[in-house]
């Protein structure tokens, strides 16, 4: 077979020299020789392919060609690797005479350069075949083939997607592992943390409150009454006067700014005052005689409190502050009739009942309501709740609170101001309307003294003071026994009393009705004071005799039905 190309006629020959990486047959041209060569052995093809001569080309040659002999159809000459050829292919290079050029190149005598060979490949073929023969190594005669003449192909192997798929699969799964163990840890931290707090707190207000164990006897003594103390409070003092039947009620609004909780101090009537001559006298008392500024200097002493300002409300002005606020709803405590009525069968002006809707005059008219037998305190207690009623329905916003105290159009007694009373009660309008509000009576003795629990539950806890009540001995004491037949009268002479300055003692009621009135002394130095009771409780100076006393009292009196509470009442 001729692995050969002929071109044309006559033209240039191709041999065949290898296969491309597309299983196609590369050719070169072969070199015409300006010589006839002798017959050349054969070269070794390692890769058992075979080299067919042909017509050569001779670079040197002048433009003609001469054909060499076909050697294809004659035998080849055995190769003999133990013998070096004196012309031809020299394997191992060893020889000097003129050798086989695989570059098409024919040297005559000595080493010839090499000329540029000229590599040809038909139309359809891609490209001209790169030489990948790796060259031998003299020593060995061996091909020396380098890393860089070969090409590693990765063939993607069915198994691939699968693998792939086993990886994200274990990937994700290992994700969602350690999402949920961080979820868990942080689900941990976050309950030993309110764990924590719960604990701090509770340990806290155990603390403060005098009830943790081992510490809440030195606590009680010294450490709450140092926070009560600590705390800061804005104090105003409220008294009501009722132009319409006379009397007054006093209260103190209280703000605590410490712990923001406001609170309506009930103050009762006969709560004991020192005077400014140092003499004992009561709460109405020292309203009506020592006007606010003395009153106010009074309170700051008995209650250990100090107080800002004093507030005058009579009833009117009560009333128009009720209508301006927009009506307020409160819990009634009983049926509270019209005082315009001329008839007993109209129908009450005020109805008992909760969530009770009331005008200004309804309102006014709740607040200075005392029922036949009622103590004032019970009076005391309806005023309370229509001042809570009044700052619930209150503006919070300062500004819009100054102006409704400056619509009222009244005149306040110095040092309070219109802005600062209007601050002030926004303030208590915002702690009603959230809750943090109460109303509390400050507990007084008969005596109008205060007790040790008033010092503890309102004066010290409240108001961060300190009970100092009038000593005793400083006013005179009277014993007062009912005999009267009716049970108001013992209340209505007790307030009475206070009033004027005296010590109230009760003795109970006589079991049998008296129609007069008996005031007994028994030092000639009390004969004076009894006289001066008498007259205090509206009876005849004739009526003071000198007898025996009850215990720890100085004048002793017993009322009988000539006794007229009106006057006193």
């Amino acid at each position: 077979m001729n692995d050969r190309y002929d071109a044309g006629y006559g033209g240039d020959q191709y041999e065949l020299v290898g296969y491309d990486e597309y299983n196609q047959p590369v050719y070169r041209q072969v070199p015409a020789q300006q010589t006839q060569q002798p017959p050349q052995q054969q070269p070794y093809d390692p890769y058992g392919q075979q080299q067919q001569q042909g017509y050569a080309y001779d670079p040197y040659a002048t433009g003609t060609q001469q054909q060499t002999p076909d050697y294809d159809t004659g035998a080849q000459q055995a190769y003999d690797s133990r013998q070096a050829p004196q012309s031809g292919y020299d394997p191992y290079a060893t020889g000097t005479t003129t050798a086989y050029d695989p570059y098409g190149q024919t040297a005559t005598s000595g080493q010839q350069p090499r000329v540029a060979e000229q590599t040809a490949y038909i139309p359809q073929q891609g490209g001209p075949a790169e030489d990948t023969e790796a060259p031998k190594t003299p020593e060995t005669g061996e091909r020396d083939y380098r890393t860089e003449q070969f090409a590693f192909v990765e063939e993607p192997t069915d198994d691939s997607e699968d693998v792939i798929d086993w990886l994200n699969f274990t990937e994700n799964r290992t994700e969602r592992r350690e999402e949920a163990k961080r979820r868990a840890r942080g689900r941990m931290v976050a309950l030993v943390v309110a764990l924590a707090l719960v604990v701090s707190g509770g340990v806290g207000y155990l603390w403060y409150a005098g009830k943790l164990p081992g510490v809440s006897s030195s606590a009680s003594k010294s450490g709450t009454t140092t926070a009560a103390g600590a705390q800061n409070r804005d104090v105003i003092v409220v008294h009501l006067h009722n132009t319409a039947k006379g009397g007054t009620s006093s209260v103190l609004l209280v703000d605590n700014t410490t712990l923001k909780q406001g609170t309506t101090v009930l103050l009762p009537n006969s709560l004991a005052l020192t005077d400014d001559d140092g003499n004992t006298t009561t709460l109405a008392k020292s309203v009506d005689d020592d006007g606010t500024s003395g009153t106010v200097d009074q309170l700051n002493t008995v209650l250990g409190t100090d107080i800002e300002g004093t507030w005058r409300l009579d009833t009117p002005y009560l009333q128009n502050l009720v209508d301006l606020v927009g009506n307020i709803d409160i819990d009634t405590n009983a049926d509270v009739p019209d005082p315009a009525a001329t008839k007993k069968s109209a129908a009450p002006l005020v109805h008992k009942g909760k969530d009770q809707t009331l005008s200004g005059k309804m309102a006014v008219a709740y607040a200075t309501y005392r029922a036949s037998g009622e103590s004032q305190n019970t009076q005391l207690e309806r005023f309370g709740q229509v001042m809570q009623g009044v700052l619930r329905q209150l503006t919070s916003d300062p500004t819009a609170a100054t102006t409704t105290v400056q619509t009222l159009a009244q005149i306040l007694d110095p040092p309070l101001t219109d802005k600062d009373l209007g601050t002030f009660l926004a303030k208590l309008a915002d702690l009603a309307k959230s809750g943090d509000y109460k109303t509390a009576l400050l507990p007084v003795q008969n005596d109008g003294t205060l007790t040790a629990q008033a010092s503890a539950s309102v004066v010290k806890d409240v108001l961060g003071g300190t009970a100092k009540s009038p000593d005793e001995g400083s006013a005179v004491r009277v014993s007062v026994q009912n005999a009267t037949g009716v049970k108001d009268d013992t209340e209505k002479a007790r307030v009475v009393l206070l009033n004027g300055g005296f010590t109230f003692l009760e003795a109970g009621t006589a079991s049998a009705a008296s129609a007069k009135s008996k005031i007994t002394y028994s030092d000639a130095a009390d004969k004076e004071n009894a006289t001066e009771v008498a007259k205090t409780l509206g009876l005849s100076t004739s009526a003071v005799t000198k007898g025996t006393v009850s215990a720890n009292a100085d004048v002793s009196v017993v009322l009988g039905e000539d006794y007229k509470p009106s006057s006193s009442s």
